[in-house]
């Protein structure tokens, strides 16, 4: 009998290392990661409804809405919200203007509306455009100085084209005997000039800061009436005829661009090319 014939069989299992399968895998991950990413999209989307206006929230919502006519809001310095903060107390009155009717999706005519009113409309609007793309040097040099641009902001509405002049924190627009500051000057003729290249009406509208409380009765409304008039004949001695002024308009104190109703920001001109059919409605 052999050495070896009593002893049992030496058996050698071999184990295969795990796929992948359950919990030990690597497809968990890209799980985790989606998940994370829209939890981040969730909280971005909260802190934008919380950091926006009503008004903001409305303009994006129809920047994303082809069949719904678009508002346009430009000013000196480019950049989301106009170049202001979306948490900024500027931007959250002063932006974000809807403009029913102003421009009909693809081109195609609005509601009660012929092709051939649609046409006008949109030649119109495209004039319009293109007068402030020319202002703010939208694809080239513009008519204005960088210096002066930074008090100019402008918006299409319903209304028409509506060029903005406001005074900054130490840089005003008129002085204290209501008499236009250089910047002003050089704003409001180059509007005029471009306003040579349309037939539309022009409206004139001034706004002042409140004024102290201490200081009784308050010049607000004489100041502001003094000032539309100011820029009305300024606009004509830059070559604006006369019967293309539609209105030249006040406004005291009682319309604030800001909550604070003392801020610089309150002192400002609106220089509007009207749409036709617009030119009796007050703003």
């Amino acid at each position: 009998m052999s050495k070896g014939a009593g002893l049992a069989p030496i058996i050698i299992k071999r184990k295969k290392a795990g796929g992948g399968d359950g919990h030990h895998g690597g497809a968990w991950k890209v799980a985790y990661a989606d998940f994370v990413t829209a939890m981040m999209a969730f909280f971005l989307l909260m802190w934008l409804l919380n950091a926006t206006t009503e008004q903001q929230r409305k303009g994006l919502a129809d920047y994303f809405a082809p069949d719904i006519p678009l508002s346009r809001v430009s000013g000196g310095s480019d950049g989301m919200f106009g170049g202001d903060s979306p948490t900024s107390s500027d931007a959250a009155r002063t932006e974000g203007k809807t403009a029913p009717g102003l421009v009909g999706a693809a081109g195609f005519p609005g509601q009660g509306e012929s092709e051939s009113e649609a046409a006008d409309r949109a030649a119109e609007v495209a004039a319009l455009v293109k007068i402030e793309d020319a202002l703010l040097g939208r694809g080239g040099e513009s008519f204005i100085s960088e210096e002066a641009l930074q008090h100019v902001v402008t918006r299409l509405t319903d209304e028409g084209l509506v060029v903005e002049i406001f005074a900054t924190p130490g840089a005003p627009i008129f002085d204290a005997f209501d008499e236009p500051l250089p910047a002003t000057f050089e704003i409001v003729g180059t509007v005029a000039r471009m306003a040579g290249l349309v037939t539309n009406p022009v409206a004139v509208a001034a706004h002042v800061p409140a004024a102290p409380a201490l200081l009784a009765p308050s010049p607000a409304w004489d100041s502001s009436l003094a000032r539309a008039d100011r820029t009305r004949r300024m606009l004509g001695d830059h070559g604006l005829p006369a019967e293309r002024i539609a209105r030249v308009t006040g406004h005291g104190d009682r319309s604030p661009a800001v909550g604070d109703p003392t801020a610089p920001r309150n002192d400002r001109l609106e220089i509007t090319l009207l749409r036709r059919g617009r030119e009796g409605g007050l703003r």
